[in-house]
């Protein structure tokens, strides 16, 4: 699953890494920035973030609960 953010400077794959399959943290969180340098908000071109499967939950259940928490606020 791919979404561009940041008038698609930024884009982030999230997916199950069948490679690492044996380990516990084989969701990848792929963050790949193209822009100029000085815009840029990590150190390098590619970032790749490995997580496990109850952080993957923690972290889709925040992104729900903000998005909730601003739809109220409309």
């Amino acid at each position: 699953m791919t979404i561009y953010l940041l008038d698609h400077s930024l884009k982030v794959d999230v997916f199950y890494d069948h490679i690492d399959g044996e380990f516990g943290d084989n969701i990848c969180v792929s963050i790949l920035e193209s822009c100029p340098d000085e815009e840029r908000i990590f150190k390098y071109d590619e970032l790749n973030l490995y997580i496990t499967p109850e952080e993957a939950r923690q972290l889709a259940e925040m992104l729900l609960s903000a998005a909730e928490e601003s739809r109220e606020d409309e």
